[in-house]
């Protein structure tokens, strides 16, 4: 299973970036998040790949 993980701006909470993950690295940048204080939003990714086409990496 696929994640979208959204990571949010700390003034108004909007995203700021997107990037495509595997279910067993969401727990990695999870706890990243949480050591450097990143808000993030997760979602999984629809099984057609939609979401892919503009994720990046952060």
């Amino acid at each position: 299973m696929r994640f979208e993980i959204f990571r949010l701006n700390e003034a108004g909470g909007t995203a700021e970036d997107a990037l495509i993950a595997e279910a067993d690295a969401v727990r990695g940048i999870i706890d990243n998040a949480a050591a450097t204080g990143e808000r993030l939003y997760i979602r999984p990714v629809e099984a057609a790949g939609a979401a892919a086409a503009g994720a990046s990496t952060f």
